[in-house]
């Protein structure tokens, strides 16, 4: 049992640390994107696909992991069994965590294909933040390397 406590604590930093991801939605923005210029374009959604948008993959996820599973691992046997166990506890560790993070920061997103007022037609990819719907009047916002589509 006394791998347990250890166990529940590394899973819990992993995903608690994982989840400090930055947001992909409309709304949010890095502390680098205020106070810029953007460039605003209107058009009209004409399509919506909801998309899968993969966790972080930081070493939080993996470290905490492998300090986990090298801590279980030497409990078992003794001398250099211990030694074995701690190894292979780590790397198996480490994998999960790296799993656990990405599992846990992963997101539901949006493709959202505008028909902008110029006659271009763009797509851009966001967490699913806001109901955009086809036949919507919308907003699209860029600047500084992101895009984002508003109401």
């Amino acid at each position: 049992m006394n791998v347990l406590k250890p166990l529940l604590f590394g899973l819990t930093l992993a995903l608690g640390l994982g989840g400090c991801a930055g947001g992909l939605g409309s709304s949010d923005y890095s502390r680098s994107q205020t106070r810029s210029v953007q460039e605003v374009q209107t058009g009209v959604v004409t399509d919506v696909r909801l998309v899968k948008i993969e966790g972080t993959k930081t070493p939080i996820g993996t470290g905490a992991g492998a300090v986990v599973g090298g801590v279980a691992g030497s409990t078992l046997g003794s001398g250099k069994g211990s030694v074995v166990g701690a190894v292979v506890g780590a790397v198996v560790g480490g994998l999960a965590g790296s799993a656990i993070e990405e599992g846990a920061t992963r997101q539901k997103g949006l493709e959202i294909t505008v028909r902008l007022n110029s006659g271009r037609t763009i797509a851009v990819t966001q967490a699913a933040d806001e109901d955009i719907r086809v036949g919507d009047r919308v907003r699209v916002l860029s600047g500084g390397g992101t895009t984002r589509v508003t109401r």
